[in-house]
């Protein structure tokens, strides 16, 4: 199993970070002498047609290819071994699914009915899996419900990924609230399940979020959720919760660190706003201004500390910059090859892996996802990747949508699989992109709005 990098990302230093903000220690590999072959490019898409596209082939992830006992979100899914991760759901990833299915109705990729009946037989699953003070932990057996430990430590609730799943069951709440008599109790079931989880638990009687807890190991991993990264989601959440709310000293000296989390650092004449641990001037992995904003509206969010907006646009506009500037020399980097995030990667000897791609971690790998799920920041830019990612439609699209990562460096090698985290965000931001849905969803919830007043935010 590969070890999936993102929960380090807080603790982690990328490497070849200097303090003034060049890039070091990552030497260019020379580009391959042999040709790619030739390509077939199409006709381009008009940008609706390929928005219609990528969001109905990568809904297949999540109604195609699902785990087949509880509906619910695979962790990972390799068409050429289909086997591989078989019955280990992603926690996160199911709430990445729930708002994917959300979107399949609107879009009518399946009918309103059978969306409702997938998503009542996720609901059940989760009813009954392994819960640890309220909360899922980040894998679970799709059939009978049990925790599959992370890592030694990592065997109970995580608190992360928890926060991905309530952030879809509060959009499935919503969606079905004034619906027919099977959709409102839809409705009242996920609202009682995510309101079970004890956020102020996760605590441990301190000012601050920790992300792991076990009856056997309690919390031994000792990771506490300091900003920037991407779990700003589950303050807002802890500060929503009716029966198990932190108080805002909670936010201001875990996720904000009392006003640590603000940067004057400007990268490409871009202001980057906050700090991003381990990469300060440029950045971390994109999937940071992604999956706590899936529901999370960014646009007009802010608090004593940033505009979360603008935290975001700017995140993506310095990693495109980056990208087209190519100060490694990587083949075919540019305004239309870019994105760089957290996904499967190229290994030294050809194999697949994994990494927090970043400007301070680049490895001559574009992960599709990071470029498409950051159309609500840079449509233009994101629009044009999209096309380049068609256009090399018969090496990346794949059965689920576009395939996680490839490296035009490494003779267009290519990752042929899909991670759930990856998937989502994609279906999901375009969609927030055209009609702000899930956006919409979230944002109208009461106890959501009381958080954020709660945490002192305007939105």
């Amino acid at each position: 199993m590969i070890k999936r990098l993102y929960i380090l990302c807080s603790l982690i230093i990328f490497c070849g970070c200097s303090s003034n903000g060049e890039t070091e220690g990552i030497d260019p590999v020379e580009p391959p002498i042999d040709p790619i072959g030739p390509i077939v490019e199409p006709e381009p898409l008009p940008d609706e047609e390929l928005m219609d596209l990528v969001q109905e082939s990568t809904f297949k992830y999540f109604w195609d290819f699902a785990d087949t006992a509880s509906g619910a979100a695979r962790e990972r899914y390799h068409p050429s071994e289909p086997g591989l991760g078989e019955g280990t759901v992603a926690i996160g990833g199911t709430g990445f699914g729930l708002m994917s299915i959300l979107v399949g109705i609107e879009r009518n990729f399946i009918g309103r009915e059978e969306g409702l009946q997938r998503l009542q037989q996720i609901v059940n699953f989760l009813e009954t899996a392994d819960r640890f003070r309220g909360a899922w932990s980040h894998w679970v057996n799709g059939s009978t419900g049990k925790v599959i430990p992370f890592s030694p430590l990592d065997d109970g609730g995580d608190l992360v990924e928890t926060a991905f799943l309530v952030q879809g069951l509060i959009c499935v709440k919503e969606y079905f609230k004034n619906g027919n008599e099977d959709e409102v109790l839809l409705s009242q079931k996920v609202d009682e399940l995510w309101k079970g989880v004890e956020w102020n638990w996760y605590t441990q009687s301190q000012n601050v979020l920790y992300w792991h807890w076990s009856p056997q190991n309690e919390f031994d991993i000792n990771l506490q959720l300091k900003g920037y990264n991407e779990t700003l989601i589950t303050y807002v959440l802890a500060a929503a919760s009716p029966d198990y709310s932190i108080e805002k000293e909670v936010y201001d000296n875990g996720w904000a660190s009392n006003g640590g989390i603000v940067s004057s650092n400007v990268q490409y004449d871009i202001p980057i706003l906050v700090n991003h641990p381990g990469s300060p001037q440029f950045g971390g992995p994109l999937f940071w201004a992604h999956y706590s904003y899936l529901g999370l509206n960014p646009n007009g969010l802010s608090d004593a500390y940033a505009d979360y907006g603008a935290v975001a646009m700017n995140h993506t506009k310095i990693n495109y910059q980056y990208c087209v500037e190519n100060p490694l020399g990587y083949r075919d980097y540019g305004p239309e090859t870019w994105g760089l995030t957290a996904s499967y990667t190229r290994n030294d000897d050809g194999s697949i892996g994994y990494a927090a791609h970043s400007p301070v971690n680049d490895r001559g790998v574009i992960s599709p996802t990071a470029a498409i799920s950051s159309i609500p920041y840079t449509p233009e830019e994101s629009l044009m990747a999209m096309q380049t990612f068609y256009r090399l439609k018969d090496r990346l699209l794949g059965p689920a949508g576009f395939y996680d990562a490839y490296s035009p460096q490494a003779n267009y090698w290519v990752a042929d699989a899909y991670l759930a985290i990856d998937q989502g965000p994609q279906i999901v931001m375009i969609e927030n992109y055209r009609t702000g849905l899930l956006w919409n969803l979230f944002m109208q919830n009461e106890d959501v709005k009381n958080g954020l007043d709660k945490l002192g935010f305007t939105y």
